[in-house]
């Protein structure tokens, strides 16, 4: 069977919307949850369901990730664990998605989805289970979702008199993970002189560290 296209952007895309988020959140001190590692982008809501994409040197990408509480498919050792009929995610798809999957498994989590992009569109395996990918909730899917993250996650911070404006945030993703200390500070606000203050320039940092990838923008 055909592998099924779908319908989300290309990692050039992502990447604005991923690097500002991680940018807010390594400002605030939680910068694991939403990072670059290299050629690897990873985004976890703190509650156990997480998603990493993977970028290859040509273009191609692949996210990997699973949903503890949404994902149906039950692929490879978590079919036999749960004692559920298995989604085989990798059916008819080309080799080179299978790698960063068995690196997965061998660490011992669950796999719900696997999605691989190239010349120009992402797809998956042909199955009807719900694999949970729309529950784990990537803010950089949308701008209007950055925007709704990014609103929710600086309420706490001792800098903020107000909430930012969503201006201000469209600022921090335009800048496409090229930020600066100003663009941060307006969106976080000016940080006092406290041990809470949060962290600008671990943000700039956080964000910088997504613009090696992809290496061939789309």
């Amino acid at each position: 069977m055909a592998l099924k296209t779908l319908d989300i952007p290309a990692p050039a895309q992502l990447r604005p919307r991923w690097a500002a988020f991680a940018a807010v959140l390594a400002a605030r001190g939680w910068g694991d949850g939403c990072r670059a590692d290299d050629a690897r982008w990873h985004y976890d809501d703190g509650g156990g369901n997480w998603l990493d994409l993977h970028h290859f040197e040509d273009g191609r990408a692949l996210i990997v990730g699973h949903d503890h509480e949404y994902s149906n498919t039950y692929y490879g050792p978590a079919a036999e664990y749960f004692q559920e009929e298995e989604t085989d995610l990798l059916a008819g798809t080309p080799a080179w998605w299978e790698p960063p999957v068995r690196v997965v498994q061998d660490a011992g989590q669950w796999v719900g989805f696997v999605y691989g992009f190239e010349d120009g569109r992402w797809q998956c395996a042909p199955y009807e289970p719900d694999d949970g990918f729309g529950s784990v909730g990537l803010p950089a899917l949308n701008a209007e979702m950055t925007v709704e993250f990014v609103t929710e996650y600086t309420k706490e911070s001792p800098g903020r008199q107000a909430r930012p404006t969503t201006a201000a945030i469209e600022a921090l993703i335009a800048a496409d993970c090229l930020i600066t200390e100003d663009l941060l500070t307006a969106v976080i606000g000016p940080q006092p002189a406290t041990p809470t203050a949060w962290n600008p320039s671990a943000g700039v940092a956080a964000a910088r560290a997504f613009r090696a990838w992809p290496r061939h923008r789309q």
